[in-house]
């Protein structure tokens, strides 16, 4: 883990954006039984976090990604992050919607992305991958070449690394699962015991709590 893996993690946990309560788990919307929940817009609400995170973006990108021509945020968690950048960066900003509108011009993405924009999606958060990847589909459909992806944080599923895979697609995170549950202990927010059962969560989200 990096120095600025393990600031970042400690800034999520900081901020509460991400909640670790293995005795009293959260349901996600998905219907999985989790000890863990993140919310990463909630650092929005902290500037010094904010700005950390946003510097730390714009560095992640230029290192991984060269100079991008646009930067696209996925709705909604990521739109205030991705504008943060693109203004930091002096780029053109759009967002992609979950879905298309069902009104008007029925718009999927909201903002220009032209054929041929060199673009960098911004996100705050992926799980399984499968909304973070039908932002990169709307994008590619715009005829626009998608760099990478760069999050604030993921889980590690493997699903997910198995679909960025196939797609094509390169995701580079802030900071990560392991290094989230190492800086909790560190910092004495978990146990030994708490750790272990966030381990055992990660290796079976769906039937985690369900043996």
């Amino acid at each position: 883990m990096t120095d600025t893996a393990r600031t970042v993690a400690g800034h999520l946990l900081q901020s509460k954006a991400i909640i670790l309560e293995p005795s009293k788990p959260f349901t996600w919307a998905s219907g999985w039984i989790s000890p863990v929940y993140c919310d990463n817009r909630i650092t929005l609400s902290y500037p010094r976090i904010r700005d950390y995170i946003r510097d730390t973006f714009v560095d992640t990108i230029l290192r991984e990604f060269g100079e991008p021509g646009l930067i696209a945020g996925v709705a909604t968690g990521a739109i205030a992050q991705g504008a943060l950048v693109a203004d930091r960066m002096g780029l053109p900003f759009a967002y992609v919607r979950p879905s298309a509108k069902d009104h008007g011009r029925q718009n999927l993405v909201e903002g220009r992305i032209t054929p041929g924009d060199r673009v960098v999606v911004v996100e705050d958060l992926v799980s399984t991958g499968g909304s973070s990847l039908r932002a990169v589909g709307a994008i590619r459909e715009l005829g626009a070449r998608v760099l990478g992806m760069a999050a604030i944080f993921s889980y590690g599923f493997g699903t997910a690394a198995e679909q960025f895979d196939e797609a094509g697609v390169e995701l580079v995170t802030l900071t990560d699962y392991e290094t989230m549950v190492g800086m909790a202990i560190e910092t004495g927010y978990i146990t030994g015991k708490e750790a272990e059962i966030l381990q055992q969560w990660r290796k079976d989200p769906a039937g985690w709590n369900k043996k």
